[in-house]
Order: C-alpha cells, then structure tokens, then sequence
C-alpha cells in the first residue's frame, strides 16, 4: 500500500498553492513569514483506550511513524484509562521498537478524548503537534505535505480524507475541505472544515483557544472554531492524506439523542461566546439539529452532500 502511494517532495510553492495561500489579501501576505530554512520539529499526539482494537492501534501507528517520508519527532500515546492486555502488549511493543521517542501517558481512569488530549498536549514537547486517531492509516507523504504549511505561518492545517471500510483498499467515500483560508472562516460558524484526524496545529494557538474542553462528542469542532474566531491562520490540503475507518454502524452514531444533547450544547456555546448571530444560532438548530434525528438512510444522504464537503472544489 504505502509504495503505491509514495511520490517524490513537492515545492513550499505548490503546496501553499493548493491550500489557497497564493490568493491570500495583501495584509495576510505581508503577515505570512517565510518557511524557515530548516524544518521545525513536532509532536505526534495518539489518544487509546480499552474499546480499541490492537491490530488498528498498530497499523494508525506504523503509517504515521514508520512509513511516513516526514517522521514526527516524538509521539505522545495517551492511554486514556485501563486497556485489556492485549492492547496492554501492543502499546508496549510500539513504544519500544518505535524509531522515534515515544512518552506514554496514563490515564487512571477514563477521561474521554477531549480531555485525554489535553493531558496529551502538556507532555508535547514541540510548539508543532500532529493528531491522529488510533484506528485510521496516513499516507506516507501526510506530514511532508503539511507541514510546508505551518513552517510558513499556519496555525491550523488539516487535509482531505478517504473513508473506508475493511481495509484502505475499501474506499467508501471521500471528504474534501475547502482550503481558501476566507472560506474557512466563513463555513465554520456552521460546520466543521476540519477533519479532526488529519489537523496538525501550533499547540499555542490550541492553548490560547482554552484546549479541547469537555464538549463530549463535539470537542475538535468546539476547539477549532474558537481558534478560527480569536486569529488562529487556517489552511487544509484538499488531497486525503489520511485514511477514515467508518465501520458498520458509522452513521448511526452519527445521530441520537446523546449527539443530538451535544449538538445543542455546541450551538448554545457558540451563542455564548458571540460566535453565531441569533439567526445562525436558529439555523444551526434547525439543520444541524434535525440532523441528528432523522432516519439513517436520510443522514447518510445529508452527511454526503452537506456536512463531509463532497466534492468541494479546491479554494472552497
């Protein structure tokens, strides 16, 4: 898989192209530094806990450890919580035999992601801090293509991904971001134009936008948008870069009367934090809300068209 995916180092140049920042306004032109000279070191961050499967926690982690043309400089493996010892074995089998340092962090108890990733992120000893989920798989160039991008002054970059089922070799369907920075800034208000696995960010602008929280279910949508909303320069490479593992039953967790808890919960912070008008605030509660409630025969449809950015165009 990973050969079949390997290509040789692309420009700064085409790559901030393709993210939109050759098309930025003259004041953020004059604000983007240069990419340094030298590439800046950064930190993997990988939460688990006990319901993972051993083989996917290996395989997340060899694709972006191992295999990658860009290697992290260190790897911070959160555990969130007892694991059985299965998963036991193999977190200890990576940490040992991995060719970068690996700290690994341990959580007594369950915490959930969000605050697992804040624990995560103080151990990070690097301003530059990649996520990655522990069931999903890089492609080999994942960071030599996004890193360019924060070098260059970025805070936030996320990618495209695929979605797949089995194996990587059963792609389900594709989600494209929109990479110009001013649309961004513009859809976030009213979903997220981030795929959480694939962003890597400067892990002060996280801190200065309060961390994940505890926005269960809606903690990287909640933590990205205030980034966006205090400054934070967004950019996404519309090429996947990471491979999504959906599974059976993928939409239907997409929807209930937990999520929909959460969603409500979200909308009312926005409105807190000045972030959406009133109109919006309406809007995302009715479309955003009802969502959540619908067959999900009707949500897979919706999420396709509306919310995963299928098809988006390059620039937005």
């Amino acid at each position: 898989m990973a050969a079949g995916l390997r290509r040789g180092p692309r420009s700064n140049g085409a790559v901030l192209a393709e993210a939109g920042w050759s098309h930025l306004g003259r004041d953020d032109a004059e604000e983007a530094p240069a990419p340094p000279a030298e590439p800046q070191p950064f930190s993997l961050l990988l939460s688990t806990y006990g319901g993972d499967t051993p083989e996917f926690l290996r395989l997340a982690f060899t694709s972006t450890v191992q295999e990658q043309t860009r290697r992290p400089d260190e790897v911070v493996l959160v555990q969130d919580g007892p694991v059985p010892p299965e998963l036991a074995e193999t977190i200890a089998d990576l940490a040992a035999t991995s060719p970068v340092p690996v700290k690994h962090v341990v959580m007594e108890d369950n915490v959930g992601l969000g605050p697992a990733l804040d624990r995560g992120l103080e151990a990070c000893a690097h301003e530059i801090v990649a996520r990655m989920d522990s069931d999903d798989v890089s492609r080999p160039d994942r960071f030599e293509r996004q890193l360019p991008l924060v070098e260059a002054g970025a805070d936030i970059v996320g990618s495209g991904l695929y979605e797949f089922g089995s194996g990587v070799d059963d792609v389900v369907g594709r989600r494209t971001p929109p990479t110009d920075p001013g649309t961004i800034r513009r859809v976030i208000r009213f979903r997220d134009p981030f795929n959480h696995p694939t962003v890597v960010y400067r892990r002060s602008a996280v801190l200065a936008a309060g961390g994940y929280t505890d926005m269960a279910l809606m903690e990287d949508y909640l933590l990205f948008t205030r980034m966006v909303e205090a400054g934070a320069r967004p950019a996404n490479v519309a090429e996947p870069l990471v491979y999504y593992r959906v599974g059976a039953g993928a939409y239907a967790r997409r929807g209930g009367r937990e999520l929909l808890r959460s969603e409500l919960a979200l909308q009312r912070r926005f409105r807190e934090l000045g972030i959406t008008s009133r109109g919006e605030y309406l809007r995302n509660v009715a479309v955003r809300g009802g969502y959540r409630l619908v067959p999900e025969s009707v949500r897979k449809v919706a999420y396709r068209r509306l919310l995963a950015n299928r098809g988006v165009r390059t620039g937005g």
